[in-house]
């Protein structure tokens, strides 16, 4: 198989965020599929590489964050493509569960704050569901590489490797936003995922914000990790205030 070509699409200016299609001859897989009303901004973007929608063979939805899945179902139904994701993620994409953010910092409180984080999506039913530590051959789809489970940025976050040593990670890290995402479930946990895609042969690591960034910064920023401690996860934290003044 051909190395790809890995095409950001911006779905925010100044790659505020992002989704990525990773292109070859066999076809197109979506990593992502950003903000609802992003269809266009994929259409471009594959007009830039000669590819339309009916191109893409797989989307893979990294986690359930409207930044990443809130243009899914349009996504899904314009190109008839399966949709990938973590079972974990099932009840938030579905829209039967509210999502929950564990902020990481004074960055995640600001976020937290926004109106875009609590935006609601048309929910989306996955095709293909990953478990707890799995993995999906991509290979059958037409690309050589892997969908892992990637867990840590939420229990059921994946990422894409490829054999070419690009990893596609959706928000296991960030650049340009204090030290990395504004939310994390478990930072050490993303450190250790971090390190076994370099370990494995990532090279480069495209972002949901900020990037592409090599290995050695990829590395240095899962050092950071481990010394950050996370909040209660906002849902179960109000829940709990809530109980202590009954």
């Amino acid at each position: 198989m051909q190395d790809p070509i890995i095409v950001r699409v911006p779905i925010l200016p100044f790659r505020i965020v992002n989704a990525h299609l990773v292109c070859t001859d066999a076809g197109v897989l979506a990593v992502d599929a950003g903000l609802p009303d992003s269809l266009d901004r994929f259409s471009r973007a594959l007009d830039r590489v000669d590819k339309t929608l009916r191109d893409i063979r797989c989307i893979v939805v990294t986690h359930a964050h409207v930044d990443h899945a809130g243009g899914a179902q349009a996504l899904h139904a314009a190109s008839g493509a399966p949709i990938v994701a973590h079972a974990s993620e099932r009840a938030y994409l579905r829209g039967e569960a509210p999502m929950q953010f564990c902020c990481t910092g004074c960055v995640g409180r600001l976020f937290y704050r926004t109106p875009l984080v609590h935006q609601c999506y048309a929910a989306v039913e996955p095709d293909v569901e990953i478990a707890a530590g799995g993995a999906l051959d991509l290979r059958p789809f037409g690309f050589a590489g892997v969908v892992r489970h990637a867990g840590g940025h939420t229990c059921g976050s994946l990422s894409v490797e490829l054999a070419s040593g690009d990893a596609l990670v959706g928000d296991l890290l960030a650049s340009g936003i204090g030290i990395g995402p504004p939310f994390e479930d478990d930072p050490a946990r993303v450190a250790t995922e971090i390190d076994r895609i370099v370990a494995g042969g990532g090279r480069r690591f495209h972002l949901g914000h900020g990037g592409p960034v090599g290995a050695p910064e990829a590395c240095r920023h899962a050092d950071r990790l481990r010394h950050v401690v996370p909040s209660m996860p906002r849902p179960q934290r109000m829940a709990q205030v809530l109980r202590g003044a009954e």
